[in-house]
């Protein structure tokens, strides 16, 4: 119906109406208002488009919001136009034209990104203006490459999705093997220590649903954003292939919605369980009255830390070869490809001490390390690289310096002592069996220190030597 009303429009009415028509909509003017340029629109339409472009959208003249008045003349002129009889609501011209000049749009405007009439070049005439031909390929060109960065994208976040869901079972083994390990504790002690298994146990599944839920909540966030870059991809690609002057009228459109700025999913650290508090010294940590019963280890090791080659017992005190490579998640703590795994308990202030047995395994690297040591990548260990340490490798016995210095070792030690003194910046090393100086190495740590273990390759196990327990109470 409204495409015949010009049809029924006397010939005179016609530049009236042309007049009368808003630059943007096409239709009679609505509630216009006049712009400091001189040129009118209709109120929601100006107010829309400074929305998008502080400009006039005819002379493209800056213009303040609230600078537009009321056109009340040309207001008046578009009622008595539309009381006219058979008149009714004007509407926008057959065909693609412009807006401004009512003229089919020929060219494009490569600054402006949108297509215009050939009586708009001397509103963009220091803008570079192609064919309809020439734009739409070239508009096709910048959405091809969106299109392959969000496949590109599409298929990172699949894969961090998998890996993911990976740690999510892990989780569920890790907490698996942690409830075997405190139930065995337990009934050791189930006499006395009846409700703090209970305690523990619980504290188990709370982390264990804490940890999962949060690892679920990234797999959700990344499947929606996989289905949200899926749907994104689609439109793209069936907008591309619409006919070229409807592809250009949209492509701002278009380009405005081709945006990703939504971080990429990863695996976060700390998002495995916190073994040390739960298994770690679990025995130490309900002695009290059962100091008979307990053994106390100064460091117990951190399996998140562990190297995929590296076993571990069940209470953490010792590791040893792995016969395979474990399957293990690739979490940010984990050392891979070197053969280190660190202790549960990093230490930024006192003193501490604790003592390896090393037995007579042939190569082994014991000491301490700064938090972020190197995990992902092969490195020589030395002091410029954040480790404090002592080795065994070919019968030497060394101090990891830069330079490799040489112990004097008189007899070999199947325990070996570490002494950590943060606030006065020092690490020791002393033969565990005769008490004998071995080294020294001072150092200002200003991160928090962790021991780090080294057991070589081989079936003999490192452990961690048990200490003393005194009750004093008071």
């Amino acid at each position: 119906m409204a495409d015949n009303m010009d049809d029924d429009l006397p010939q005179e009415a016609l530049p009236l109406q042309q007049d009368l028509t808003c630059p943007v909509c096409q239709g009679i003017f609505k509630d216009p208002s006049l712009l400091p340029c001189t040129h009118s629109f209709c109120r929601e339409c100006l107010e829309r488009s400074w929305q998008y472009n502080k400009k006039c959208p005819v002379c493209r003249q800056v213009f303040e919001e609230g600078s537009a008045i009321p056109n009340r003349a040309l207001s008046s002129a578009c009622e008595s136009f539309l009381k006219q009889k058979n008149w009714g609501n004007a509407t926008k011209p057959r065909g693609h034209v412009c807006h401004l000049h009512l003229k089919p749009l020929e060219l494009y405007c490569e600054k402006d990104e949108e297509p215009v009439c050939v009586d708009c070049v001397t509103l963009h005439s220091s803008h570079r203006l192609l064919s309809i031909k020439d734009g739409a390929p070239m508009c096709r060109n910048e959405l091809s490459f969106k299109v392959q960065i969000f496949e590109k994208k599409l298929d990172s976040f699949r894969k961090t999705s998998y890996k993911l869901s990976n740690t999510v079972e892990f989780i569920k083994y890790q907490a698996g093997q942690a409830e075997k390990q405190i139930k065995a504790e337990f009934e050791r002690l189930h006499a006395v220590l009846h409700a703090e298994e209970a305690r523990r146990l619980k504290a188990l599944e709370v982390e264990e649903e804490q940890k999962i839920s949060s690892v679920q909540d990234m797999i959700a966030s990344a499947e929606k954003d996989i289905k949200t870059l899926g749907d994104l991809i689609e439109t793209l690609k069936k907008e591309m292939g619409n006919e070229d002057l409807p592809l250009l009228m949209n492509f701002q459109n278009l380009k405005r919605k081709a945006q990703w700025v939504t971080t990429e999913p990863f695996v976060p650290d700390g998002c495995l369980l916190d073994m040390g508090q739960h298994v770690g010294a679990l025995a130490f940590n309900i002695w009290k009255n059962m100091k008979n019963n307990v053994q106390f280890h100064a460091v117990v090791l951190d399996p998140n830390t562990a190297s995929p080659w590296l076993s571990l017992s069940p209470d953490l005190t010792s590791v040893k070869e792995s016969p395979e490579r474990m399957t293990v998640p690739e979490n940010p703590e984990r050392f891979d490809p070197c053969v280190f795994v660190l202790g549960a308990e990093g230490y930024t202030a006192g003193k501490h001490r604790w003592d390896i047995n090393v037995g007579d395994n042939p190569k082994w690297i014991v000491g301490v390390c700064k938090s972020s040591v190197v995990r992902k990548k092969k490195f020589t260990v030395s002091t410029n690289r954040g480790v404090w340490a002592i080795s065994l490798s070919k019968g030497v016995y060394s101090a990891l310096t830069p330079e490799r210095t040489e112990l004097v070792v008189q007899q070999r030690p199947e325990k070996i002592r570490v002494k950590l003194n943060m606030d006065k910046g020092e690490v020791s090393f002393w033969d565990g069996g005769t008490a004998k100086h071995l080294v020294s190495f001072t150092h200002k740590f200003e991160e928090r220190i962790f021991p780090i273990f080294g057991p070589g390759l081989h079936s003999a196990p490192m452990s961690m030597v048990a200490g003393k327990i005194a009750v004093h109470t008071s």
